[in-house]
Parts: C-alpha cells; structure tokens; sequence
C-alpha cells in the first residue's frame, strides 16, 4: 500500500470512528460525513488518474455531487432542529415524539 492509498483509507476510516464514537452534536456527525465523503473523493479521482481510463472519468464528479446533495439536506436538517428543539444535541432527540 502505498503512502497516499494510506492516507486517504485513514482520513476515511478516522471519518467513522469519529461518526460512531463521538456523536453529541449533529453538525459534528455531519462533519465526519463530509471528511468520509472527501476523502472517498480523492481517493476515486486518484484511482480514475491511475488506470488512464476514461470510462470511469464521471464517477468522481458524481460521487461530488451526491455528497453536495447530503450536506445541503444535512444542513437543512441542522436548521430544522435547531429551530424546533433549541439545539443541535443528539440526545435532545427523540423518534417518539412528533
């Protein structure tokens, strides 16, 4: 594996253990998300530059706009829950109530 393969699989999986260990807030969950979805993009623009193969050329620019769509309904969410409970706690969070 290589340095730069080892650098990204790490951004990538630090992006986890920081979604699933330390999830007080929701805009810190969607900051784990960004970094994972960051680093899943440089990684795949990397891969599509290492195999000089145009087929796989969009897959990058997509994957860039899927994570562009869940940060703008993440935010929107963040917004809306702010608004409505006060803070952004996900503890304060509940799916019983309505």
């Amino acid at each position: 594996m290589t340095p730069v393969h080892y650098a990204f699989s790490s951004a990538f999986v630090l992006g986890l253990t920081g979604l699933a260990f330390h999830r007080t807030h929701l805009l810190s969950a969607l900051l784990c998300l960004e970094g994972m979805m960051l680093s899943l993009f440089i990684a795949l623009s990397l891969w599509t530059l290492q195999l000089n193969s145009t087929n796989f050329s969009t897959a990058p620019m997509l994957l860039l706009a899927f994570s562009a769509c869940e940060a703008s309904a993440g935010l929107a969410l963040l917004v809306a829950t702010s608004r409505t409970h006060g803070s952004d706690r996900l503890q304060s969070l509940s799916l019983l109530q309505c």
